[in-house]
């Protein structure tokens, strides 16, 4: 949803609460896109301030490719007891 700055001022508490609920709210001044308005668990989550695991093991490279069978392979020798 789009506020203009003065509805924004006045319905600061409605304002917050809808983008909790519905998501990031932005918010225009003279017809124009000036801030967004955003829950501060999505800020985190977009700003990587909180590591977040499974994304980070998501982001990995894609290791299918690697050919770790071809590597040789000594086994231990035999000694004589």
């Amino acid at each position: 949803m789009n506020w203009q700055v003065q509805d924004a001022k006045q319905r600061f508490s409605e304002l917050m609460q809808r983008a909790l609920d519905e998501g990031p709210q932005v918010v225009t001044r003279r017809g124009k896109d000036a801030v967004v308005v955003l829950a501060a668990d999505e800020y985190r989550r977009l700003t990587g301030r909180v590591p977040d695991f499974k994304a980070f093991l998501q982001s990995a490279p894609d290791l299918s490719e690697l050919e770790l069978d071809t590597l040789p392979r000594d086994f231990p020798r035999e000694v004589e007891v």
